[in-house]
């Protein structure tokens, strides 16, 4: 097997324990005392993000190794350094999730584990910058998908190293210019992995439909430039509350999810001028395209609402800001990259083994994660009102307020993931028998 494949294997066993230990923290967010004892919320959350992160870290990484290949028409120049870099992360990412079940932290929102843990993550980074590159060589005439790429994983580098700059007393000792750069590291880092997925994206549309209009258009490369403003300025509406240089806001303003737009409209144009047989051909791949399309209208709605300064200072920190998290993750990433494992390891000629199976999973999928949203949404609107009221009740009054809303939220989570694994078990069942003759 393709070391390509490795990375997209090991993110999907990644996505299987994000979907378990989110399940578990939905059931103590609704049964006081669940598990307290052994793997207790401050556990499971990270446990959670970080299996969730790293699934689409490896799957994009993946992805893009996979698609390199294919577009350069040639095999990655250091194979070695491929394969150095899958274990690098195979071994690390396991060890951060013991390290949390063992009650060991002392990272950051996202990177919760241990500093000392960060250095092979940088280490593998680096070997795909360098085996990338060089299998890349020129970046004349290249097709926009190549420059998000380039733009990704040279940014994902940078915003990660800045985001353990409160190491350093300079930084950490003022908590303006720590939470600053914090929350500036972290939105840009997310930037850098939508570059890598959006890339993808753009080059699987011109795999489905035969030809580069799409990746050598200007719409595309509006999209690019947009995207690379965006992950520069865009983090400032997690700012604010903060007393920092008002410019930074204003930008960030104005800048706030505006390649979603652009990407919306390039999925949609894209899809209407595609034949009837190459959505056939390409059925599974284009039903994951389709779903991200909806999705991004969804999130592009509400991102413009809580960037609103006005309306951000209600919705900031409530459940509300999980929802959009979790809309853009699940809703847009998790269906792009799913749309890339099923093109690589997934039907060429047509052939799809149990449809229904797909069509129950990706339906429950969908309004599961719908259902998911809304209930955060109402919750986030209800804790908003409650932080604001100048009269303002017990908080035990609060979160019994909340209660329904927990329990519509536990059950469509459970429904949720429920559908993904519905749609893990078509891919195994579809492809699995071939996969695993690869890799054994």
């Amino acid at each position: 097997m393709n070391s390509s494949k490795k990375f997209l294997i090991a993110g999907l066993f990644l996505l299987v324990a994000g979907l378990l230990f989110g399940i578990t923290g939905t059931l103590q967010y609704c049964i006081p005392g669940f598990l307290k004892a052994g793997l207790s919320f401050e556990k499971i959350r990270p446990l959670h993000v970080s299996s969730v992160l790293f699934w689409i870290i490896l799957s994009a990484v993946g992805s893009v190794i996979n698609y390199l290949q294919e577009h350069s028409g040639r095999e990655i120049r250091f194979p070695v350094l491929v394969k150095i870099q899958f274990w690098i992360f195979v071994l690390t990412i396991p060890v951060i999730l013991c390290s949390y079940l063992f009650g060991y932290f002392g990272g950051r929102e996202y990177w919760e584990f241990h500093p000392v843990l960060a250095i092979p993550i940088v280490t593998g980074w680096l070997l795909f910058l360098i085996h990338f590159f060089s299998t890349l060589k020129s970046l004349k005439q290249q097709p926009v998908y190549v420059w998000m790429w380039c733009t990704g994983i040279v940014f994902f580098l940078f915003t990660f190293l800045e985001s353990y700059l409160w190491l350093i007393p300079y930084f950490r000792n003022n908590i303006i210019t720590d939470m600053t750069l914090q929350w500036k590291s972290y939105g840009s880092m997310v930037g850098s992995w939508n570059m890598l997925i959006y890339g993808c994206s753009i080059y699987l549309m011109d795999k489905i439909s035969g030809h580069q209009q799409y990746s050598f258009s200007k719409t595309a490369f509006l999209l690019y430039f947009l995207g690379l403003f965006n992950l520069m300025f865009n983090w400032g509406h997690h700012i604010y509350s903060l007393p920092t240089h008002s410019y930074i806001k204003y930008i960030s303003y104005a800048v706030s999810m505006t390649e979603l737009l652009i990407l919306g409209r390039i999925i949609y144009n894209w899809k209407a001028t595609l034949s009837t047989a190459k959505k056939h051909i390409h059925y599974l791949s284009y039903r994951f395209l389709l779903a991200a399309d909806v999705w991004v209208f969804l999130m592009l709605a509400q991102a413009i609402l809580i960037s609103v300064p006005a309306i951000n200072l209600y919705t900031h920190g409530t459940h509300i800001t999980v929802a959009h998290t979790m809309g853009a993750t699940i809703g847009i990433n998790t269906m792009l990259l799913f749309s890339f494992v099923y093109d690589i390891f997934g039907t060429k000629k047509g052939t799809i083994h149990s449809k229904k199976l797909f069509d129950y999973g990706y339906m429950m999928a969908n309004i599961s994660l719908f259902i998911f949203c809304l209930s955060l949404i109402i919750a986030g609107i209800l804790r908003s009102k409650w932080q604001m009221n100048p009269d303002q009740p017990a908080f035990s009054t609060m979160m019994q307020q909340l209660s329904p809303f927990y329990i519509l939220f536990c059950v469509s989570g459970i429904t949720l993931a429920a559908g993904f694994f519905l749609i893990l078990y078509h891919l195994i069942r579809n492809t699995g028998n071939n996969a695993k003759n690869q890799l054994f």
